[in-house]
């Protein structure tokens, strides 16, 4: 499902999501070479802020976003595509509110690419804080994330093949038509995408 960056009261963005948690990327830190960029705009009408007058609960992780994340994956083959290590960190009232959803039936929505790196890269290696060089490509497994909210990426890069990963590669190859078509704005301060693992 492709949503406008622009959401708003009465834009059809409604969700039922009885126990869902957001996971979000924490505030720019030292050491992040990106902005942390949330795909939703800012405010008392952003849609997190509806979801947490709704009574949605969310949590925050942190990801320092390295070079490589940018730049285009050039090799032939992706899995010869080497990346460069990021720090992350899952607070501990972070990883008992993500347990806690799991264990009430919840679904675990990401909010940008940053959180599902972090959530996964702990799921790999049980590490609620470390590096990681973690390149998620289709065929991944995922263990925590079960949805995600994210803008539309740039062709070759690490985070399309990240959402193709996800959502399914002719899904998404849909979605960036309907976008096209549509005129939506793209990457990182465009519009946002709600997708569901495939």
């Amino acid at each position: 499902m492709a949503v406008p960056g622009r959401l708003g009261a009465g834009t059809g963005f409604g969700l039922a999501l009885g126990g869902a948690i957001f996971a979000c990327p924490a505030n720019h830190r030292h050491g992040d070479i990106g902005c942390a960029i949330e795909p939703l705009p800012k405010g008392e009408d952003s849609v997190l802020a509806q979801l947490a007058a709704m009574g949605v609960a969310t949590a925050n992780v942190t990801l320092h976003v390295g070079a490589g994340t940018f730049q285009p994956v050039k090799t032939e083959n992706i899995a010869e595509h080497t990346m460069h290590s990021e720090w992350y960190d899952i607070p501990v009232s972070t990883q008992e509110a993500l347990h806690a959803c799991r264990q009430r039936g919840g679904k675990v929505w990401a909010v940008g690419t940053t959180s599902v790196r972090t959530l996964e890269s702990w799921a790999q290696t049980g590490q609620a804080q470390g590096d990681t060089e973690i390149f998620i490509t289709p065929g991944f497994e995922f263990k925590w994330v079960d949805r995600l909210i994210t803008n539309f990426h740039l062709p070759k890069s690490t985070l399309m093949m990240l959402v193709s990963a996800l959502a399914g590669y002719e899904h998404v190859m849909r979605l960036y038509a309907h976008a096209i078509s549509k005129q939506y704005r793209f990457f990182s301060y465009g519009d946002a995408m709600l997708l569901k693992r495939a």
